[in-house]
């Protein structure tokens, strides 16, 4: 059982449910098989519509999902490049290959099931945290990232195999990553969502310091900053007035004997 209060990701404004997401040698004990194929993209919005499940290399309904688990053997078509420029996503076929010759895996045979649920529901400690948002409400989660270490965040991902970044970079590196709806060719065409949404993918490493930083930023009243709402002179006569008043701070330490 998980012992971290997720709570307060219900009071950031989010319409898409937050999801958890597992990568595991054994089948859960209380999470039902999902029923269809549904392709690796697509288990994300079905976890969101429907609730928690698990997932084996039989219900991919797309055969690149078990293949970046490692729960299958490569495909030379694939793996060579071959379809990319048929499809014209690329140029020519070593264009292609690039993104199988620098992809990131998990060992094989040693994430045989995935498992998907609710954050609100979650009984498991997720390796990953996927945070569906607009803009406005990725901002605070990705502010959070940073808000006591200044740490930066980034977006990396490919035109195709958008679920490779989506799981297994963040998952591999520990690094939060942030992909865009309607950048990604597989999730484009089965539309599964509408374009210029955010994934904020936070992996298991972050997700406390994501929830306490959010709770503290909560706990202070920042969670909706009020210059985003003053208007462009209001806030430039704000950070006017604030670089006015550190000045004379700092001049009146300075002149004390």
């Amino acid at each position: 059982m998980i012992n971290k209060n997720y709570s307060v990701l219900e009071r950031i404004g989010l319409e898409i449910p937050v999801i958890g997401v597992k990568f595991a040698m054994t089948k859960p004990a209380d999470l039902p098989k999902l029923k269809e194929k549904v392709a690796l993209c697509g288990m994300l919005k079905y976890a969101q519509d429907n609730g928690g499940f698990y997932a084996s290399a039989a219900e991919h309904e797309c055969k690149l999902g078990p293949y970046l688990l490692n729960q299958t053997e490569g495909d030379p078509i694939t793996e060579s490049g071959q379809i990319g420029p048929h499809i014209g996503v690329y140029e020519d076929a070593r264009a292609n290959r690039q993104i199988y010759t620098h992809m990131l895996r998990p060992e094989a045979g040693t994430a045989p099931y995935t498992w998907f649920a609710k954050m609100n529901e979650v009984t498991f400690d997720p390796d990953l945290m996927i945070i569906t948002a607009k803009p406005n409400q990725a901002e605070v989660i990705m502010r959070a990232h940073g808000y006591r270490n200044g740490a930066a965040w980034e977006a990396k991902g490919t035109t195709v195999c958008g679920c490779e970044y989506m799981y297994m970079y963040p998952y591999l590196t520990g690094k939060m990553n942030v992909l865009i709806s309607g950048l990604h060719h597989g999730m484009k065409a089965r539309q599964f969502f509408q374009e210029g949404l955010l994934f904020i993918v936070v992996p298991f490493q972050l997700i406390p310091t994501i929830i306490d930083n959010l709770e503290t930023m909560e706990a202070k009243g920042i969670l909706d900053l009020p210059q985003y709402h003053w208007g462009r002179e209001a806030h430039a006569d704000h950070m006017k007035n604030i670089h006015g008043e550190m000045m004379k701070e700092i001049e009146a330490a300075n002149a004390r004997e």
